[in-house]
């Protein structure tokens, strides 16, 4: 165990159940972090920015801020964060100047309201008294909207509202005295004439490495319509791009390049700068179009000229500027676009039709003071925000679509003043106003209530007939201080993750955020914390099942959850994941009428069956006909693993498991028939999947066209948990062996082996060899357990709170190199990695499954209830386990 870990563990695990403040957080150097901490609060999700106010990437559906919320400036200057200190209620940022004023703010979305507020402390630790001016920024850039929750969900911009994941991450890089510009993106992008892609696919190409950087498919949600997407019926000739120098970057062919509504002609690749004009000469040859004649790129934030109803606009980073300008039909106009750090010009025969502006001079929104608060109103939606404070501000102004507050205060050596601020939001002006108030009248109360809360849904996660969860988790009580973090973190990882207005009476846990998905779970990630989920969770886990067994979840990876309907393309790994969260509903709560159930016009019954014996429709010829061929689109399976295609060794693994457990539950019901073939078909299986060993740790690939053979710790996870019994000794030490010679690293560990072929390119750190998803060590733990070495899986989980970067643990954790030449792991920022992911909540479901041996299935037969205590040996002992009611 790294020292790290020991001295963030003191103390845990030894009575039971840590104080919530033990669990969550420490505070972390802007220099040791990549990922900056999160917000929530039950209802929705944000992000902290640099700064030490601000909040960017703010949902709550039907809510959604834009931009960020503005930051906070002393004596003129904006202070970045140096360091900051995550607790479920709230973020601490902490600014220490040399001039000796200490500023330390607190952010907080209060728990189950649409409110946010913000304390802001500053002390004077020098020997002189100061006179300090506090100007903070007022923007509430919020709309309303009942659509649009994917993944990618639906941000507001000027124009309209959609997602531009890489616009709004460059607003948020200017904050705290950051990157000064926004306005470009540094990739270098092709471009395109005439018709536009579906934006979200973050590649020109459309193959080549899938790295987080620059993949990510556009999952949005299916209740809105999509945008048209169309260019237009014309013509471009002389087109030449050149940089600030006059040197030619890219020109095209003198003669005309044809435009249609429905075709594209791409162009040479190349990247913004200040100072780059684009110039060419456009025809239309119809009045009255609307569509898109050049695009740089096919991502949401592209640089992009069309019409609308033939008049010209000028689009880039969100953002769209209209003109009155309309091209008389069949004629040639020459156009030039002339590209600043700052802004975009369009010019039309010389003369300037349209001009970019900064995202604080929207036009959407209107603010205005009233009676010592601000008001903020969107002319596109019902969304209306306040700002009100605890201790009236010297000046107070509205401007446009923003606000800005300033105190002026004497501070003696020594000595503090505290501000306080809230902003409430909601679709009632009358009762936003009100709740702000409220809210900032009694300020202490109210954020004091929003700590409480937390702190009693977290006692509640472990009471039996808690009024808040229809079950409980177990209590974990042992002298391993670091197997407990880990638990107890895994717990809070859920509790977190969790959203009780989405759907009225039915809690949902969401997988990640708060850059993606504000009401979206992946069947996958929730698979990962299955026998946790039944255990805390049963009642809302079986109404989630039934909803999602409804819709077409073979052809998605996921649901979103507001709307109800399916998300995303297919997945490989849905089979297994919805069998496992169905088994493991069943086995712990003993609710066996639940198969008798129908939805989606089938009982659950035969919905476990289609998920188990899904192998059956996906043999090949090509690749043996035995073990299930999973087909060449990487996407469906690791996405940065071009190579892992066809017979895969992983959810092979699982259909054995599955199969097994069919015919466990086959006997159980009587048809002994089914389930003496069913378990021949197992063994069949397992015995194709065996011949797939390639030695040393490592499994062979299948595919029509060839083998590849890959070292990734899914194989070695879920061949571990299904096959440990056949495997053969040397095989199963040279499995543990490949684990902890070429994954395990910092206290973490590597998806992908760094010394695999493919690994150069699937640079990814959730899958690829740059670090590894939140759920894989602890599915590796139990794979570990599952063959003999449980020695090892206690060490792997005995460290992994060492890796949640002052937090809990992200989508991908990255293993870097510190100052001392030592491997840590951090959550991932690069790319569109997020922040927060349920599938943390693995290294917990671990501790039951790879330390405990709580294995639930069909398989065994064995359907008593779990007893209401277990203790292990040198590792601890769980109470109140069960029976669950």
């Amino acid at each position: 165990m790294t020292t790290k870990t020991d001295e963030l563990s003191v103390g845990i695990g030894g009575t039971g159940v840590p104080d919530l403040a033990d669990v969550a957080g420490h505070w972390v150097g802007a220099d040791e972090i990549a990922h900056l901490p999160s917000l929530r609060n039950q209802r929705g999700q944000a992000h902290v920015n640099h700064d030490l106010t601000s909040l960017s990437w703010l949902a709550a559906p039907p809510f959604t801020f834009g931009y960020h919320t503005g930051e906070l400036r002393v004596d003129g200057q904006v202070p970045a964060a140096q360091r900051f200190l995550w607790k479920p209620w709230g973020v601490l940022r902490e600014h220490r100047g040399a001039d000796g004023l200490l500023v330390t703010t607190d952010t907080r979305m209060a728990l189950n309201r649409d409110l946010l507020l913000w304390r802001i402390e500053v002390t004077n630790d020098s020997a002189e008294a100061r006179t300090v001016e506090l100007t903070q920024d007022l923007f509430a850039m919020a709309a309303h909207s009942d659509v649009g929750y994917g993944w990618l969900y639906d941000g507001p911009w000027n124009h309209g509202t959609h997602h531009d994941f890489m616009a709004l991450e460059r607003i948020r890089a200017t904050t705290g005295g950051g990157e000064p510009h926004y306005l470009l993106s540094p990739a270098s992008r092709r471009l395109r004439l005439g018709k536009p892609r579906i934006p979200g696919i973050q590649r020109d190409e459309d193959h080549g490495p899938m790295l987080l950087d620059d993949a990510l498919p556009a999952h949005v949600s299916h209740d809105k319509p999509p945008e048209p997407r169309a260019g237009v019926a014309g013509a471009v000739r002389g087109l030449r791009v050149a940089g600030a120098d006059g040197e030619v970057i890219l020109r095209a062919a003198d003669e005309p390049i044809p435009l249609t509504p429905d075709g594209e002609t791409t162009l040479a690749p190349f990247a913004l700068s200040p100072g780059l004009t684009i110039g060419f000469e456009l025809r239309l040859d119809a009045a009255g179009q609307s569509g898109t004649v050049l695009t740089h790129g096919n991502h949401p934030d592209s640089l992009q000229i069309g019409v609308e109803d033939g008049r010209l606009w000028l689009g880039i980073t969100g953002e769209r500027e209209f003109t009155d300008a309309e091209l008389p039909v069949g004629a040639w106009r020459r156009m030039r676009i002339q590209v600043e750090a700052d802004h975009v010009v369009l010019r039309l025969a010389g003369a300037e039709i349209a001009r970019t502006r900064h995202w604080t001079e929207s036009q959407r929104w209107t603010s205005r003071v009233e009676d010592g608060t601000v008001a903020f109103a969107d002319s596109r939606s019902p969304a209306r925000a306040v700002h009100a404070f605890a201790g009236p501000p010297a000046e107070l102004r509205a401007t446009g679509a923003g606000g800005r507050a300033t105190w002026t205060r004497r501070i003696e050596p020594g000595g503090r003043v505290t501000l306080g601020i809230v902003c409430a939001y909601g679709a009632d002006a009358d009762a936003v106003s009100a709740q702000a108030r409220a809210a900032a009248a009694d300020f202490e109360v109210t954020a004091r209530a929003g700590e409480d809360g937390w702190r009693r849904l977290w006692a509640n996660i472990f009471t039996p007939g808690n009024p808040d969860f229809s079950g409980h988790l177990p209590t974990f009580t042992t002298e391993d201080a670091g197997l407990a973090r880990t638990y107890y973190m895994g717990a809070l990882q859920a509790l977190y993750l969790r959203n009780t207005r989405i759907r009225p009476g039915e809690p949902v846990f969401l997988t990640g955020g708060p850059r993606l998905g504000p009401t979206t779970t992946y069947f996958w990630d929730h698979c990962e914390w299955s026998r946790l989920y039944a255990l805390l969770e049963p009642a809302g886990l079986r109404a989630w099942l039934l909803r999602v067994l409804a819709g077409p979840y073979r052809d998605s990876f996921g649901v979103e959850n507001l709307s109800g309907g399916p998300l995303g393309n297919a997945y490989s790994s849905t089979d297994y994941a919805l069998f496992r969260l169905i088994e493991h509903y069943v086995c712990v709560t003993g609710d066996f009428a639940f198969l008798d159930e129908t939805t989606g016009g089938s009982t659950v019954l035969a919905h476990l069956e289609r998920l188990g014996l899904g192998w059956r429709e996906r043999r090949n010829p090509a690749t043996g006909g035995v073990l299930a061929d999973f087909g060449d689109d990487p996407w469906q399976l690791l996405e940065c693993v071009p190579t892992y295609t066809g017979v895969v060794a992983s959810f092979n693994g699982a259909y054995v498991a599955s199969t097994r457990s069919l015919a466990g539950l086959y006997r159980r019901l009587g048809r002994t028939e089914e389930a003496e073939r069913t378990e021949a078909e197992a063994g069949q299986l397992a015995a194709a999947l065996v011949d797939l060993y390639a030695g040393s740790g490592r499994w062979r690939i299948l595919r029509p066209d060839g083998t590849d053979t890959i070292g990734h710790c899914l194989d070695f996870g879920l061949v571990a948990a299904a096959l440990h019994r056949e495997l053969p000794d040397g095989t199963r030490r040279e499995m543990a062996d490949f684990v902890n010679d070429r994954l395990l690293v910092g206290g973490w560990m590597r998806a992908l082996s760094p010394d695999d072929p493919i690994a150069a390119a699937s640079d990814r750190p959730d899958h690829g060899a740059a670090g590894a998803f939140a759920a894989w060590p602890g599915v590796t733990a139990h794979g570990l357990a599952r063959l003999g070495y449980r020695d090892r899986a206690t060490a792997l989980l005995r460290d992994l709170s060492s890796a949640a970067s002052g937090g809990l643990w992200g989508q991908a954790m990255e293993i870097v190199t510190g100052p001392d030449g030592r491997h840590r792991a951090q959550v991932a920022e690069r790319g569109t990695a997020v922040r927060d992911n349920i599938a943390g909540a693995a290294g917990a479901e671990a501790v039951l499954s790879a330390l405990f041996d709580i294995n639930p299935t069909f398989a065994t037969g064995d359907t008593a209830p779990l007893p209401t205590a277990l203790s292990v040996e040198g590792v601890g002992t769980l109470t109140q386990l069960g029976p669950v009611s």
